[in-house]
């Protein structure tokens, strides 16, 4: 463990001076990630600007928490013997002001979360959610602490009416001062009984008046179609002139 930022050596503890012409590897292993940065006799980028190699060990000239992880020398000697040696460094950095995610409000009986966060700790920061003001120095925090990153939460279920209040988180990782969150409030609330029940009866108006509406225009007809009450075609003749004794018929009738 060293704190930031001072320079680090890390030894490979494998290598033997009497090897005729090793083959040396350095690896970095972090979480699933790993990285082959000496392989050839050269350093990878991004090391190559931050890093003094020797067969013995490899020097930082500066360290940040990410280069916290598992670093591997392997040395292949005489004979294809392969050899390996492992170096965890964590880098000691101060958690920063963490940030507390806290509901505004919360219906009683239902489930709220308060969650907590800070990304610049090394090692990881535990957490600590407390009301605030304290109701007295031996009053205890909301949850234990507890290892958890990037961020850690509490779980209220069911939400009582006594969770109304004020509330802040605080990080620590034993490296520097604990830091504390802004102050947030949340307040509880019963169900709105009432207003549910109005607005399922507001649906139910609208419902039925819509039905009532759809009733009274078929009722009255106005869905039925329209059809010509004549299915006869007349057609007239105008009679033309005819002297006064003299009779024929010439209007005629087509049905």
């Amino acid at each position: 463990r060293v704190p930031v930022p001072p320079a680090v050596d890390i030894p490979c503890s494998v290598y033997r001076s009497s090897w005729t012409n090793p083959r040396i590897e350095w690896k970095f292993q972090k979480g699933s990630s790993l990285v082959l940065f000496y392989y050839g006799g050269e350093l990878t980028e991004p090391y190559r600007d931050r890093v003094r190699f020797s067969p013995t060990s490899i020097h930082f000239e500066s360290v940040t928490r990410e280069d916290s992880g598992k670093y591997i020398c392997e040395v292949v000697g005489d004979g294809s013997h392969i050899a390996k040696s492992e170096v965890t460094l964590t880098v000691q950095v101060p958690p920063g002001k963490p940030l507390a995610h806290v509901p505004s409000s919360a219906t009683i009986g239902s489930r709220a979360v308060l969650r907590c966060s800070e990304g610049q700790g090394s090692p990881p920061p535990t957490f600590r959610c407390f009301p605030f003001p304290l109701l007295s120095p031996s009053f205890p925090p909301v949850f234990p602490p507890f290892p958890s990153f990037p961020s850690s939460f509490q779980i209220f279920e069911p939400v009582g009416v006594w969770d109304t209040g004020d509330y802040h988180c605080e990080a620590s990782n034993n490296v520097g001062a604990p830091q504390k969150s802004d102050v947030f409030r949340m307040e509880t609330s019963e169900v709105n009984v009432g207003g549910i029940v109005a607005a399922v009866v507001l649906v139910l108006l609208v419902l039925a008046l819509a039905a009532f509406g759809l009733w009274f225009a078929h009722s009255r007809g106005y869905f039925s179609k329209k059809t010509d009450s004549g299915g006869k075609k007349v057609i007239y003749s105008q009679p033309s002139r005819r002297s006064e004794g003299e009779f024929k018929q010439t209007s005629s009738f087509l049905v």
